[in-house]
């Protein structure tokens, strides 16, 4: 598949023509010069053509952390097809973006010059000042009113082969849920041919940038000191013996009181991600003592239903025991007793490696189809080990239990009396199908339900 690069420096409107041509708000678009410093991705479709758009970072030198963002985008500029180099019409030529320009040009691309932000006659007559950069493919455009993007469409769609073939559309969820069925065969063809999505969170500078380079064997996003330097969720694909995984790292979450502006929308945009994906990789620093926050960060994952792997990052540093750790990790995140937990060092790369069977196994449980007949079985052996308690003195039965749901595995409780099975007693039954089958890293949600009658509010164990 052909890769469009946009490029620029700070502020030009990149991710704003980014947002546009992908026709949905994918990437953090802000006043604040250096707001986008990883890059976004996004398949885009131009008249049934298809092709990868590449948001990168604004090429800047003010900092060491932005010129580390420049050199990652000028890294990713070198394995696109076609580039869009974009420059501020509200501003006279600048001898730095000249320069860019043809150091770029020099990569023997399609390249074309964009000049954004032409929202008036004056604009207009500012923008031949540009000539000067000899570019021999000119757009002056104004991302904000529209204005000059289909032309710009028209050249890079020229530009596309035309045996480029749709997304498959055939694992979507949504389609999947419309044809499950009771044998949950199809259910589990799809599970097993589709991407399995990741998402990587934790608060600030626990190291998840540092993961997902080492995930993916590159250095895919920007790693720095400085706390919140990932903003936008960065994306990347890695295959490994026939299974595809999508990762996102998300923004790093700060205490409530700390949350502001872009960080605000970030926060937003992370439980966008979370919302899309199957398993959650909670990363926490090893290297220092948990906190409220970190048990919030996984309350997160906990609302979604995803499957959960804990992370303990920068054990390298860390002078604690696994085991102690990990009993203060059972006592602080009591809700989340099934999540496995892993020690790992990511910049040094250290059992990275065993992540990826543990996914595959967390994934495998999450959806999983469990068997009917021994499902019941352990709902009637707990019912009789410990009788639901009545309701104003009327028994409480539950005929039987069927799973109608994956990933997580749904169960209703069919049940004579759905709203008097107490939390309590969900908690006793989910504890006794988790010691019946294989769900460690998944949670489990029960349903009692009134035969042929409505069903009550899900509990997630």
């Amino acid at each position: 598949m052909q890769k469009v690069i946009i490029i620029g420096r700070p502020n030009v409107g990149k991710s704003s023509l980014f947002n546009r041509l992908a026709k949905e708000r994918i990437a953090i678009t802000s006043e604040v010069a250096g707001t986008t410093r990883d890059t976004n991705k996004a398949i885009i479709d131009i008249e049934q053509k298809q092709c990868m758009l590449v948001d990168s970072g604004g090429l800047d030198d003010s900092s060491e952390l932005f010129k580390n963002v420049k050199k990652k985008t000028l890294e990713e500029a070198k394995s696109a097809d076609i580039i869009l180099f974009m420059v501020n019409g509200k501003m006279l030529p600048d001898e730095e973006d000249r320069r860019i320009f043809y150091d770029l040009a020099k990569l023997k691309k399609p390249i074309a010059l964009v000049i954004n932000k032409i929202d008036s006659k004056r604009d207009e007559q500012r923008s031949w000042e540009f000539d000067s950069f000899g570019a021999k493919v000119v757009f002056a455009i104004s991302v904000s009113h529209a204005s000059g993007i289909d032309e710009l469409c028209e050249w890079i769609y020229k530009l596309l082969p035309n045996d480029e073939l749709k997304a498959d559309e055939s694992d979507d969820f949504e389609d999947f849920i419309a044809g499950f069925n009771q044998s949950g065969e199809k259910a589990s063809e799809d599970f097993a041919n589709r991407p399995i999505k990741v998402g990587i969170i934790g608060r600030v500078n626990v190291g998840k940038s540092s993961l997902l380079n080492a995930l993916v064997k590159e250095a895919r996003a920007v790693v720095s000191d400085v706390a919140g330097t990932t903003i936008d969720p960065v994306n990347e694909s890695y295959e490994i013996d026939g299974r595809v995984y999508e990762f996102v790292d998300t923004a790093g979450i700060r205490r409530r009181g700390k949350i502001e502006g872009i960080e605000r929308y970030a926060l937003n945009r992370t439980e966008k991600v979370l919302e899309a994906s199957d398993i959650a990789l909670l990363v926490l620093d090893s290297s220092e003592p948990l906190s409220e926050l970190d048990e919030r960060i996984a309350g997160l994952a906990a609302k979604f239903e995803l499957g959960i792997i804990i992370v303990l990052n920068k054990w390298d540093k860390s002078q604690a025991e696994f085991d102690k750790v990990c009993v203060d990790i059972r006592d602080r995140f009591k809700f989340l007793a099934y999540a496995p937990i892993i020690s790992v060092s990511a910049l040094g790369g250290k059992r990275i490696h065993k992540l990826y069977p543990l996914i595959n196994e967390v994934y495998e449980n999450f959806t999983q189809k469990l068997q009917t007949a021994k499902l019941n079985d352990v709902i009637a052996a707990a019912t009789r080990l410990h009788p639901i308690p009545s309701d104003r003195g009327k028994v409480v039965k539950i005929y039987y239990a069927v799973q109608f749901g994956f990933a997580p595995p749904k169960i209703a409780l069919i049940s004579n009396r759905p709203k008097a099975i107490h939390f309590s007693y969900k908690r006793f039954l989910a504890n006794q199908i988790r010691a019946s089958f294989e769900l460690t890293g998944s949670p489990l949600v029960l349903i009692p339900r009134k035969k042929g009658g409505e069903q009550t509010e899900s509990e997630s164990e």
